[in-house]
């Protein structure tokens, strides 16, 4: 297995964050302050870089740019641990621009820098909203299956057609419909397939997790909840037919994987209806980290685990055993706490390498 980490950072005018260089040790890396003192910028910061947006909600430009900030740019310079091989991945952010360089050149992808962002309050958006967790799947399940990520591009495409159609904004024929539903259909098919057996390979990472993290006292599980079946591409077909006319009334198409929900099972039952909200954030926090094992299976390398303030979510037994996993984990993990027990706890790991940030400026300790 091939080590993937981040080694250094340096930010300019991001933020409250000061342009001193932040170094990152290969395993556990608490980030320390008080809160509103900038740690939870530095995760951000590798965020933007890596995936060019932040984890938090509505956030552009003008909230990244620092008050002091002499020019309207953003500079990002960071050094990577890439399977053994040091390369630089540096970028330039504008208001209208975003110019990325690797070892100094150019670079139009993106960089091989596959991250998971944790933070326990995203398990309300998760479980409140059926389209929050088919975004959750489809952002994670096309990280390791880049055909599932440009078979949902197609289907989008697809189905934006499909919708102008139904709408009236494009000039509409039975026919024209029905040829637009082949190849529907036939990408419905391959996502709920992918989908299937995505399910089918984390679910065993997920029920583990739980139990050595939380509860060895329960089971969970993850279950695909659609109107059709990988293995039954007539089915779909036939509600496309039999609904053509709700269709048309409603203006959109009423069938298909855009529709499809995902359950998180707690002992067979529905997780959203029948959990505490403490018990659905422990499987929110399993479910992440199961994603994280599975992607060291498929990819060969872990991503790097940023995790933002997890303690003050769980009881002192329940975060204690999560510090057991992280010491036992081979991955990278930049984990901000103002929690002193949780640091203690922390810092009692080999290797675990501490970084203290007082109103923007980082100090390695």
């Amino acid at each position: 297995m091939f080590p993937l980490e981040i080694l250094s950072l340096r930010v300019r005018n991001f933020r409250n964050l000061l342009g001193m260089p932040i170094e990152f040790g290969p395993k556990i890396n608490c980030i320390l302050g008080e809160n509103g003192n900038g740690k939870t910028n530095i995760l951000e910061a590798i965020h933007v870089l890596s995936t060019r947006r932040s984890f938090r909600k509505k956030t552009s430009f003008p909230q990244f740019l620092s008050v002091d900030g002499e020019k309207p740019e953003i500079i990002f310079s960071s050094l990577v641990n890439e399977r053994g091989e040091k390369v630089s991945y540096s970028a330039k952010l504008t208001p209208s621009s975003f110019e990325l360089f690797q070892n100094g050149k150019p670079f139009k992808k993106k960089p091989k820098l596959p991250l998971v962002f944790i933070n326990p309050f995203d398990a309300s958006n998760f479980y409140s909203k059926a389209s929050e967790r088919r975004r959750w799947v489809d952002l994670h399940l096309g990280q390791l299956d880049r055909e599932y990520a440009t078979n949902l591009r197609r289907y989008q495409t697809l189905l934006k057609f499909r919708n102008a159609l139904l709408e009236g904004r494009q000039k509409y024929s039975k026919e024209q419909l029905r040829a637009l539903d082949i190849d529907f259909v036939k990408v419905s098919q391959i996502l709920t397939f992918s989908r299937e057996r995505f399910l089918r390979e984390i679910t065993p990472y997920y029920d583990r997790i739980f139990k050595d993290i939380f509860s060895k006292n329960h089971n969970v599980s993850l279950h695909l909840e659609t109107k059709i079946s990988s293995g039954d591409p007539e089915k779909l077909k036939s509600l496309l037919v039999e609904n053509s006319a709700k269709d048309l009334r409603a203006k959109f198409t009423t069938y298909g994987p855009h529709k499809d929900d995902y359950l998180l099972l707690f002992d067979g039952l529905d997780s959203v209806d029948f959990c505490s909200l403490g018990q659905q954030k422990m499987s929110y926090l399993s479910l992440l980290f199961a994603y994280i094992e599975l992607f060291r299976y498929k990819i060969g390398s872990f991503p790097i685990v940023l995790m933002d303030d997890v303690s003050g979510e769980l009881d002192k037994s329940r975060w204690e055993n999560l510090v057991q996993y992280l010491g036992k984990g081979k991955f990278q993990t930049l984990i901000t706490t103002a929690n002193e027990a949780f640091k203690d706890e922390l810092e009692k790991i080999e290797g675990t390498k501490k970084i203290v940030v007082t109103s923007g400026l980082v100090k390695n300790v």
